[in-house]
């Protein structure tokens, strides 16, 4: 089942996990629109062929949803009831901290439970990568090198806010993967009197233009903007992404990122294991406690922002 926020590579995972467990004679179902669905008892067989033409497509076939039933536990125990009722024997669950914490309840009911980190927040405890996050890092870079070429021709200063309410991970790799002068996150406190007099300096310096790429968490991109305009003087266009990040076809990294987890996942509750989030680190695939997966936050990177620092003068 995928839930929670739609990323893409859930398809390649499902993919992967539907083909290699019918290769250990498993039987698999597909559960539609997350806990939603696992309480409403919508559940469809799933086969080789409905699995097909799907790895690079974004999104998730399956359908997502929020449900408010799932966080009762009458609503949590009608779920179960409708896995046990199918001889379902264990569940996959890919999403971020809000999926994965509804697994973990899952799993304290008695259900045999893994976890994959799909989100394209990039902001999971236990796994370097999420999937979802190259993908939409990729498109992110790719609006800013487009807004670049605009804001050069007219020598504005063009801010643009990606995704990111509580985590930066978009806002500073694609920051820094697109050159942009100022990255703005919730991690790290500005000052945006500070970042005005920068921009004024670059452009006394003789820069045309400049980038400033802000994270949805520290508030709007509009207000933001006027404010560099009113105090700089500086021509200021604001672009904001919004959902757009989410779509599109997965990179190679997303699809073998999602196709290799899906994998050891499968394998993971073949063996009869539960409660376990499996993700990436150096290379490797790794578990994690899943509880442990969804309370740990995620270490920030200081060095991406040190490195932005020195780059962008």
């Amino acid at each position: 089942m995928t839930s929670g926020g739609d990323c893409p590579g859930m398809n390649a995972a499902i993919r992967a996990a539907v083909r290699v467990a019918l290769s250990l004679n498993m039987e698999v179902w597909g559960i539609k629109n997350g806990y939603a669905g696992m309480t409403a008892n919508e559940f469809i067989p799933l086969d080789s062929r409905s699995v097909g033409d799907i790895i690079q497509k974004g999104g998730t076939f399956l359908g997502t949803a929020r449900s408010e039933e799932f966080k009762t536990s009458a609503g949590r125990q009608r779920a179960f009831e409708n896995l046990k009722r199918r001889g379902i024997e264990g569940v996959l669950v890919l999403g971020g901290d809000g999926s994965l914490t509804g697994a973990a309840m899952l799993g304290e009911l008695g259900m045999n439970v893994v976890g994959l980190p799909a989100t394209i927040d990039n902001d999971i405890y236990g796994t370097d990568y999420t999937i979802g996050f190259d993908t939409a890092v990729n498109t992110a870079v790719d609006a800013i090198n487009k807004l670049r070429d605009t804001a050069s021709s007219h020598g504005r200063v063009m801010v643009i806010e990606v995704m990111g309410r509580h985590c930066g991970a978009i806002a500073l790799t694609a920051g820094l993967a697109g050159g942009a002068e100022s990255i703005l996150i919730p991690e790290e406190p500005f000052d945006l009197d500070s970042v005005c007099k920068q921009l004024l300096a670059s452009k006394n310096a003789g820069k045309q233009y400049s980038i400033v790429v802000v994270a949805e968490g520290v508030g709007s991109a509009l207000k933001i903007g006027d404010t560099i305009a009113s105090k700089t003087g500086l021509e200021t266009r604001v672009s904001v992404l919004g959902h757009i990040q989410r779509g599109g076809a997965p990179t190679v990294f997303d699809r073998m990122l999602a196709s290799t987890l899906a994998e050891r996942a499968v394998f993971g509750l073949a063996a009869g294991v539960t409660q376990v989030m499996y993700g990436v680190h150096a290379g490797r695939i790794v578990p994690t406690n899943i509880h442990d997966a969804v309370t740990k936050k995620k270490n920030f990177n200081e060095d991406l922002c040190q490195l932005s620092g020195m780059i962008s003068k």
